[in-house]
């Protein structure tokens, strides 16, 4: 039997090399092969992290007796979802439709022409609460298939026109200051008020709403908007959803109180909290939310930093075949490493009770206040890391995934600017290099890459829209033109290839020359990464003000229909719509531009990156700078550096010391 995954570049494939299961990559002659022997194809869609996809390999996938089965009856596709999130959602699709609800390990059972006629998600190895096991789901399926192939074909085919059908869209309405405060309010109605967040259990990171909020609160001042950014900041980071040793975020927690994570650690999750914790640092100053950042940098720099200097998708949630093992604590174990002492010290501080917040009576670590005695804290901390580090560890999803490393680009280089930290933009311009010199071929994106080895996926509408976003971001940071010529680049890239040619301001997922599926997906919710659009929305709005007149039309009027498309989702669902009203909020305040021309004028620009809010656009360099349209025309004042203001077409006198800069950014 060929390994025909031990040469890919997910980390998820090779997991899967040595399956008894016959695995093959999607690809063409995978389903000519099943055409050709009359099966039917087994689809099985998951990620590295994923739990429950660790389980079911581990009890089906890996079992010789199941394996025989499969191979003599289906052609078996496996899929990274992250890698190809193009087939994931076409798929997930199908399986919301058919059971209701979806998620991974996705199992799908198709035709040989990729229609679906049976999803699911993870199946167990023995029959358990009315779900059948593997073996008999796939028993089924092929009793089904022999028996009343013509019928299974028909239903199938039925599935894949309804999949094909118009694109998901809602009514376009305006998005204006109205609509955005509505929007707040609606977020207050459903906010936890006990916790913080919103919903209930599982509780997710809300990082695209408490962007939206961060720059509400900017642009109107509202209270509600702070209060609930600040406390569900803080419960995050006070719980057991942040490691309170290393930093960084975990996917998600279990329960409402963010007590228990689902212990992955995801870059994405952790790009986009970096950045919204910045921009509560950049507002409120040395405290809690500076504190996050730091560690939230310090984890993305030494645990996801690949050799090459991108940045890896993910850490597991298991080691050594146990959840969270690695991060876990009994008293004992604290006594153990710390003495009576500090381990009796420590365990207060963190939450750690002989009935343990977890299995076995271990806790997960939480800090509900800050400790009496930081200098006792960090010793603490160095030995239960040194203590840590002897355990099993999770393992690393080393793939780069252009998008989310468009997602870390943009958070560090704001992050820099907001706490200081030029260490953190040398990594944002390091990661941007490599995703350019290795991603782009032909002069086109692909989505992934792995040890610098490029994938096969072409990019999708969210690696070009993400990555342009980084690229105006270095831009900005540096007064460099060649990062904005890259981000314009891009940009144009989507407006020709993923743009719906009926709907104006609407785009799909995939390019209009990538692969046919049995349909071409469009998500318009921002879920746990802000959709494709609404990141091109913000891209787009952002390099409205930063290119020349004769290209800058063409931008805004693209962000302005694509927000449109939005505005209904917003009034009805904002919680689904935190990308969208972040960008909405940029649109309403210009966005603002700050341009800083002359040597020496460090002060000017430290403090524009500070004062300037959320969505601004901030470039300095010397005044006519060559590549750089937002600094034309702006000379110095009597031979002094000066700062520009602008919003939209109106700008403000220049300032030229730190103090009038503030005052003109806080006029509104």
């Amino acid at each position: 039997m060929a390994n025909r995954l031990a040469d890919s570049t997910s980390p998820y494939l090779r997991q899967h090399a040595d399956n008894p299961i016959d695995w093959r990559p999607w690809e063409p002659a995978a389903f000519a092969e099943a055409r050709e022997r009359g099966v039917p194809v087994l689809l099985s869609v998951g990620y590295s992290a994923c739990h429950w996809c660790h389980v079911m390999a581990h009890e089906s996938f890996s079992d010789p007796a199941v394996a025989a089965f499969v191979n003599e009856h289906f052609v078996s596709v496996k899929v990274d979802r992250e890698e190809r999130p193009d087939v994931d959602a076409v798929y997930m699709e199908a399986t919301q439709a058919m059971t209701g609800q979806g998620g991974w390990p996705m199992t799908c059972f198709l035709t040989p022409g990729g229609e679906p006629f049976h999803c699911g998600t993870y199946y167990p190895a023995e029959p358990q609460g009315g779900m059948p096991s593997f073996t008999q789901l796939v028993a089924a399926v092929v009793k089904a298939w022999e028996t009343d192939g013509d019928a299974v074909r028909t239903a199938a085919g039925r599935i894949a026109e309804r999949l094909a059908g118009v694109a998901p869209s809602l009514p376009p309405a305006p998005v204006d200051a109205g609509v955005l405060a509505e929007a707040v309010a609606s977020l207050e109605s459903a906010f936890d008020v006990v916790n913080a967040g919103f919903g209930g259990a599982p509780k997710f990171p809300p990082s695209t709403v408490v962007e939206f909020l961060l720059r509400h609160h900017e642009r109107t001042g509202s209270p509600a908007a702070w209060r609930m950014v600040t406390a569900t900041h803080e419960r995050m980071a006070r719980g057991g959803l942040f490691d309170q040793l290393a930093g960084g975020f975990a996917r998600y927690s279990v329960d409402a109180r963010w007590v228990v994570p689902h212990f992955e650690k995801m870059l994405y999750d952790n790009a986009l909290l970096l950045r919204s914790y910045a921009h509560e640092a950049r507002l409120a100053g040395p405290g809690l939310a500076w504190r996050a950042t730091e560690l939230t940098a310090a984890f993305l720099l030494r645990d996801l930093r690949t050799t090459e200097g991108g940045f890896a998708s993910a850490l597991d949630a298991d080691a050594a075949g146990e959840e969270g093992s690695t991060y876990v604590w009994s008293p004992a174990e604290l006594t153990e490493v710390l003495g009576p002492d500090d381990g009796a010290w420590a365990a207060a501080l963190l939450g750690v009770t002989a009935q343990g917040t977890f299995d076995e009576g271990r806790s997960t670590l939480q800090m509900p206040e800050d400790p009496d005695d930081t200098g006792r804290w960090q010793a603490v901390r160095r030995a239960l890391l040194l203590a840590r580090a002897e355990r099993p560890q999770p393992a690393r999803d080393d793939k780069v995934v252009a998008a989310w490393n468009g997602l870390a680009i943009t958070a560090l280089v704001e992050a820099a600017g907001a706490l200081g930290r030029p260490d953190w933009l040398a990594a944002a311009r390091r990661a941007a290099g490599l995703v350019l010199r290795v991603h782009v071929v032909g002069g086109r994106l692909r989505r992934t890459s792995r040890d610098g080895a490029v994938g096969d996926a072409p990019g999708v509408l969210e690696d070009h829209a993400a990555l342009a976003e980084a690229m105006l971001a270095l831009h900005q940071a540096t007064g460099e033109g060649r990062w904005l010529d890259e981000g314009c680049r891009l940009l144009d890239l989507a407006l020709d290839h993923f743009a719906d040619p009926d709907t104006a301001g609407a785009f799909f997922d995939t390019a209009d020359d990538a692969e046919v599926l049995v349909s071409r997906p469009r998500e318009i919710t921002d879920g746990a990464t802000p959709c494709g659009s609404s990141v091109l929305t913000s891209a787009l709005l952002t390099a409205s003000v930063l290119v020349a007149p004769e290209r800058s039309s063409r931008y805004r009027r693209v962000a302005e229909a694509a927000l449109t498309t939005a505005g209904t989702l917003l009034a009805r669902h904002a919680r689904f719509g935190g990308g969208w009203a972040t960008a909405a909020e940029a649109a309403l305040a210009g966005p603002l531009q700050v341009a800083v021309v002359g040597e020496d004028a460090d002060e000017l620009v430290a403090s524009a990156r500070r004062a300037a809010p959320g969505g601004s656009v901030v470039v300095a360099g010397a005044p006519d700078a060559e590549g750089v349209p937002l600094l034309a025309d702006r000379p110095l004042v009597s031979g002094r550096p000066a700062a520009y203001v602008c919003r939209g077409f109106v700008c403000d006198r220049p300032s030229t010391t730190p103090d009038e800069l503030v005052a003109a950014l806080r006029r509104g």
